[in-house]
């Protein structure tokens, strides 16, 4: 898929989504609520043919902030979709290893690392961090006082 069929396809997912924003020429961030960032993510997968590359993740100051990365190898470009997870206390987004097997070990990680839960995972077992590892205690996220 070219690049400009690429953007097309894109807006079938504006509804869904606070932004879609061409950052490069060869880079698109998609911007939505956590509660949007499955159905965009497997339309990316499944509809457009997108290859899922990583999630990331950022404790920002007022959310959590889960990327998902995919490319769009036609197109050469890269896709991030921004789910902007709002609940600080309780953070959780839906898993996409529903559909995405490959995203299993990854949601794990940041689930180790930043206690975001990924509901509807099936095996939520620690991945990273030792067994005697505080339970609560999350490396990468900010301190608060």
């Amino acid at each position: 898929m070219k690049l400009q069929e690429l953007e097309r396809r894109l807006e079938t997912i504006r509804g869904s989504a606070i932004s879609i924003e061409k950052t490069t020429e060869r880079r698109i961030y998609v911007t939505c609520e956590s509660e949007q960032a499955f159905s965009i993510c497997r339309y990316l997968y499944e509809n457009m043919g997108c290859r899922f590359a990583i999630t990331t993740g950022i404790d920002s100051d007022d959310y959590f902030e889960i990327l998902y990365h995919f490319i769009d190898d036609e197109a050469g470009c890269v896709i991030t979709v921004k789910a902007l997870v709002r609940d600080k206390e309780h953070p959780s987004v839906e898993s996409l290893a529903q559909f995405l097997p490959a995203a299993q070990w990854i949601e794990r990680e940041l689930h180790d690392v930043l206690g975001v839960e990924f509901r509807n995972h099936p095996d939520m077992r620690r991945l990273i961090l030792a067994d005697d590892w505080p339970e609560g205690v999350y490396p990468l996220r900010k301190e608060r006082e």
